[in-house]
């Protein structure tokens, strides 16, 4: 049997009977089940309380990490209707400390948001080994001295539908994990944030900027870094998404479609006003009953098994019909408190490069201090690694307490 979950002396002060219990449940359940069995029993009170915490198993830590922690905390609900109303969950995820002694004040923190991973559980990142390339980026920041938070997302190997691309459910997901692991003293954390993104994640970054001031506000964010940030770029004088395919683009097996599967089965699953047959074809509905329980690199495989293409995938304007769930995705502010750096790939098709440059040039009217590098000839996923010379530069700055000055006039262009 599966070790049981520790529970740490910070869920003391939850004074609530039930919840107790429900933790007590948790004490002689599997780690796979503990999640589950806590939302059946109760609803946490107040967001940002460590529920559980226990050592991450071997397989899924990092190289640089001294330790690892699988950890369930309490958020809000980023997806009810009314947000004033919104019931608090259960949300799972991971902390990795550095190697060597914690400075005086305790490690400074990265929070973490992870790029697309699929919807299913099992597709959680505190379940399976990070990614190469995640792993060689998250090392780079352990090796530089910081301790890693990083949330799974609501309804991400939790009960109920992942919030796939849901702005208010990413932040409310990364500000609650970083308040569970600031309040856990065995974890040795300072309360220096700099939040770290890629592709949904670095959406997710961008937003709980946005939305920290009001939902955290006692989070110290010293600044975001996000690379490869999906954008639907400057609007249209209607206010649509933009979408440009030409009829040769529409016609090619595009593996980016399968984000677009993700956005569809999350839809199906909370709305019904939503049916995806109304959107799909029939191969196009077959796959998404695929992505419904395929991660992201084996749902690659499923587009190009079945070649789907945009025209043979879609029998309506997908833009138009989920408009609602691409809105969800809206940053809340595009004015943000603390500066952010965007890297941004040359040759990056996933969340297309000219996009990416209008968020730096929109954020830069609204006043947000940008520093921008854009990397000739790399992609959406090259460019993560490659940008982390120059992030490390900026967060250490933000650490310091040193003034980014960002360079809204002239974004800066950096060598290969």
């Amino acid at each position: 049997m599966t070790p049981a979950p520790k529970r740490v002396t910070e869920l003391k002060p939850l004074r609530h009977s039930i919840a107790m219990a429900a933790i007590t449940v948790i004490s002689v359940l599997t780690v796979t089940t503990a999640p589950a069995a806590f939302a059946q029993q109760a609803s946490p009170q107040k967001p940002g309380h460590m529920l559980a915490m226990e050592p991450l198993a071997q397989a899924f830590s990092l190289a640089g990490a001294a330790n690892a922690h699988a950890i369930w905390y309490s958020s809000t609900d980023g997806m009810a209707a009314d947000p004033a109303k919104a019931g608090q969950l259960v949300t799972s995820g991971a902390v990795f400390l550095p190697k060597g002694t914690a400075p005086a004040g305790g490690w400074p923190v990265v929070a973490w948001a992870h790029g697309t991973v699929g919807i299913g559980d099992s597709c959680a990142p505190s379940r399976n080994p990070r990614s190469e390339r995640d792993a060689e980026y998250l090392n780079s920041w352990l090796k530089e001295g910081y301790a890693i938070v990083a949330t799974d997302y609501q309804g991400l190997g939790t009960p109920g539908p992942h919030a796939y691309l849901n702005s208010r459910a990413a932040a409310h997901s990364t500000l609650d994990s970083l308040r569970a692991a600031l309040s856990t003293k065995a974890l040795t954390l300072s309360d220096k944030i700099v939040i770290v993104g890629q592709s949904q994640g670095a959406a997710a970054a961008f937003a709980t900027a946005g939305f920290a001031s009001a939902y955290a506000p006692e989070l110290k964010i010293l600044g975001t870094v996000a690379t490869g940030t999906p954008h639907s770029g400057k609007p249209t004088k209607d206010g649509k998404i933009q979408y440009r395919a030409s009829r040769a683009e529409q016609e090619r097996v595009d593996t980016s479609i399968a984000y677009i599967l993700y956005i569809a089965a999350v839809a199906n699953q909370s709305d019904p006003s939503l049916p995806a047959q109304a959107v799909l074809s029939d191969k196009g509905l077959a796959a998404m009953r695929a992505a419904e329980t395929t991660c992201v690199q084996p749902m690659f495989d499923v587009v190009r098994k079945e070649q789907l293409s945009w025209s043979n995938t879609f029998k309506a304007d997908f833009m138009s019909y989920y408009a609602q769930p691409f809105n969800q995705g809206k940053f809340p502010t595009l004015k943000l408190a603390a500066p952010i750096f965007l890297g941004i790939g040359g040759a990056d098709v996933d969340a297309p490069t000219q996009f990416q440059q209008d968020l730096v040039e929109q954020s830069c009217e609204a006043g947000t201090i940008v520093e921008a590098h854009t990397y000739p000839g790399l992609d959406h996923s090259q460019t993560v690694n490659r940008s982390f010379q120059d992030s490390r530069l900026f967060a250490r700055k933000l650490i310091q307490g040193e003034a980014v000055r960002g360079n809204c006039r002239a974004p800066a262009t950096a060598a290969r």
